[in-house]
């Protein structure tokens, strides 16, 4: 019984369909086909690889993005994957553009030793970090655009208004202070129905306070 070839996968990842392409290891194209960025649609794609032969490694594009998942979907099949940049404009004018003639040249470059980068697993402790890290970067800007907002609200408000707001205790000098501990250990207690001036959003912002959640 003849062994099974040596192969190596190339996959061009997108939105809603992977394409992949299969070549030999003297790189001669074995096919290509798409599949559907679903559970079911990686599965087939693993089964799609292995029906050329003995899989050597998979280059993927767009690792950390389109094909985050489909990574981790080799990988836990004991299926190296190297991640592969997207070839240059003049390469792309050269050979044309598609989504076949990208998933077989992200083969070749595999074969060709042009990439070996290797992907992030973007999971773990690492990943729990980073995600965090990108939450509490979009809080932070948001409430400093809503602060922004209030000011600016205050400042052009029209007639006295806008006097009589610059002076409140909660947007003046004062904004900065922090209120007795008695006061601030419920400070939502009392003030359900009695409605705020937009000055006095101010300093809970500025402080981060997070009482409700206490």
């Amino acid at each position: 019984m003849s062994q099974p070839i040596e192969v190596i996968g190339g996959i061009d990842t997108h939105t809603d369909v992977h394409q992949a392409a299969v070549i030999d290891t003297i790189g001669r194209h074995l096919g290509t086909k798409g599949f559907p960025t679903t559970p079911a649609g990686y599965q087939d794609l693993l089964e799609w690889l292995h029906s050329h032969g003995r899989v050597l490694v998979v280059g993927m594009e767009g690792t950390g993005s389109f094909g985050a998942e489909l990574g981790r979907h080799l990988r836990a099949n004991q299926i190296a994957v190297v991640e592969v940049d997207r070839p240059d404009r003049r390469a792309r004018r050269a050979s044309g553009k598609s989504d076949s003639i990208d998933a077989y040249a992200a083969a070749t470059a595999v074969l060709a030793g042009r990439a070996t980068g290797t992907p992030k697993n973007r999971d773990g402790a690492v990943e729990a970090i980073r995600v965090l890290r990108v939450v509490r970067a979009s809080a932070v800007k948001s409430r400093t655009q809503t602060i922004n907002q209030i000011k600016s609200l205050i400042i052009t408000a029209p007639g006295t208004r806008g006097t009589t707001l610059a002076g409140h205790p909660r947007t003046g000098p004062t904004a900065g202070r922090q209120p007795s501990r008695r006061r601030t250990r419920r400070p939502w207690h009392g003030r359900q129905n009695r409605p705020q001036a937009p000055g006095q959003a101010v300093p809970a912002l500025e402080r981060g306070d997070s009482g409700r959640g206490r």
